[in-house]
């Protein structure tokens, strides 16, 4: 179950690159918005997501068992409604600003997502799936 929360935090990942080139894309599009305020999203923490994540827990069934502590978790596995938090980073939108955080974020979704696609794939070799 400990795999699981690494790819249910790596979808959260990949959700909060979409949210992020929306509100980017926002930026763009009112670059030239008179008063507008450029926005981003709070930076995502994988700290900080898999301390929220279930966590599994062991018991020792024989006095030959090693005992192993794990701490538990409050667990919000599989809650896909959570919003990212939308925070206010200036007064003016410079576009190559915007335009350099959007190859970012993108390089970055990218990562994400070929992590993720790895890790499925050795998910299914080890159950004897071929990838």
């Amino acid at each position: 179950m400990g795999g699981l929360s690494l790819f249910q935090a790596l979808s959260d990942k990949m959700r909060w690159h979409q949210e992020r080139q929306g509100v980017l894309a926002e930026n763009i599009a009112n670059a030239d918005t008179p008063g507008f305020v450029q926005r981003d999203l709070k930076a995502f923490s994988f700290d900080d997501e898999m301390k929220s994540v279930a966590m599994v827990t062991t018991s020792t069934t024989s006095p030959g068992h090693i005992s192993v502590s794990s701490g538990g978790g409050s667990g919000r596995f599989g809650d896909l409604s959570r919003p990212f938090e939308i925070t206010p980073s200036g007064n003016g939108v410079t576009l190559e600003d915007e335009m350099m955080k959007v190859s970012s974020n993108d390089m970055d979704y990218q990562a994400v997502t070929t992590l993720y696609t790895r890790s499925m794939r050795l998910l299914k070799i080890a159950i004897g799936r071929q990838a």
